[in-house]
This record gives C-alpha cells, sequence and structure tokens, in this order.
C-alpha cells in the first residue's frame, strides 16, 4: 500500500490546501464580546483539528492552526508551543516587531510535502482581543514569535512562501533534515 503524501495526510484531517480562496483572503475578523459564542466555536474546531493532526504527526517545534485552514474565514488562531500551554489568538494584530531577525525552515499544514527558509523578526508584540471584548499586548520571541507570525500571517491571507527572500525554493520534505527538533538560536 501506498504512503499518503502528507498534504493528502492533513487534507483528510480537515486541513484546508494550498489553491483554496479561504487561504488567500483576509480574514474576518470578530466583534467581541457580541460575537462570542462563534469565536469560542472557532477555537473549539481548531483544537479538535489539531488533536487529530498531533496523533499523526510530531511537531517537537510546536503547531499553530489558524481558522481559515479547517475553512472557518475568521480572525483567529491556536498556537500550541512545545512544552507549554496553547496560545489562543483572537483578531491578533502585530503591532511592533524587532529588526533582530533570523531564518528557519517552517511547515505549513496547507502545504505539507515541503518546507521552507523563512526569515522572520525574533520578537514581535502582538494586539488580541479577548473573549470580553478587552485588547490586550503579547510580546513573544524566538520560536514563538516564528509561529505566532506564521498563523498572523494566515489570517492576512499569506501563506509562509511570500515571506520567502526572492530566489529561495522550498524543498521536498524528504530532503529536510530537521523534523522533530526544536528550532536552533545563538544563546
Amino acid at each position: 500500500m501506498n504512503q499518503a503524501r502528507p498534504s493528502e495526510q492533513m487534507r483528510d484531517l480537515g486541513v484546508v490546501q494550498d489553491g483554496a480562496p479561504v487561504l488567500a483572503e483576509p480574514a474576518r475578523a470578530f466583534t467581541l464580546p457580541s460575537e462570542r459564542e462563534a469565536a469560542e466555536q472557532a477555537v473549539e474546531q481548531m483544537f479538535a483539528a489539531m488533536e487529530r493532526i498531533g496523533q499523526v504527526h510530531p511537531f517537537a517545534k510546536g503547531m499553530g492552526l489558524a481558522a481559515p485552514q479547517i475553512g472557518i474565514d475568521r480572525a483567529a488562531a491556536v498556537v500550541q508551543p512545545p512544552g507549554t500551554p496553547a496560545v489562543v489568538l483572537l483578531n491578533p494584530r502585530i503591532t511592533d516587531r524587532s529588526s533582530d531577525a533570523d531564518e528557519q525552515y517552517e511547515g505549513c499544514l496547507s502545504f505539507f510535502d515541503v518546507r521552507g527558509l523563512v526569515p522572520r523578526p525574533l520578537r514581535i508584540t502582538v494586539e488580541t482581543t479577548t473573549l470580553d471584548g478587552q485588547l490586550v499586548t503579547t510580546t513573544y520571541e524566538r520560536g514563538l514569535a516564528r509561529l505566532i507570525h506564521h498563523e498572523i500571517d494566515h489570517l492576512d491571507g499569506l501563506l509562509y512562501t511570500a515571506r520567502m527572500r526572492t530566489g529561495v525554493t522550498p524543498i521536498p520534505v524528504e530532503q529536510y533534515r530537521q523534523t522533530g527538533r526544536a528550532w536552533a538560536y545563538e544563546q
């Protein structure tokens, strides 16, 4: 029996694949607290999808999922860093970013057959909305900043390939040698 391609596995687990219009459009913000129930449902559906995905593929670097990736065109994402509680992002907006950046490989559940070398800031400040409608600002660094920036890009209708340097192309997952390892950072 043939082993399913990683992208086919993700599609079968309910992840919308590259080329779907929902991935190329900016997601609609929630009006909170009046749309609290819709936001809670979207978050619940993302956690359920991440549970299914996590049973099939280990994520040493953490995992993120944006609502559009499961067909919901709303501004919500969940990021599960390795070994720490999940971060729920509602209407996230990057308000500041460090000029210090690095390039690391990223994968995307919406085209999981390749990995790409993506430059990202080492620190970002993100404003989100709570279910009660309050604005909260949090600063993230290094690997967590990378994961969160990747998911916010999804909510803006961008895939990581849009961030890659000119002339740099994704490599087939078979050539990628860092699966199962955390991102490396200088001390």
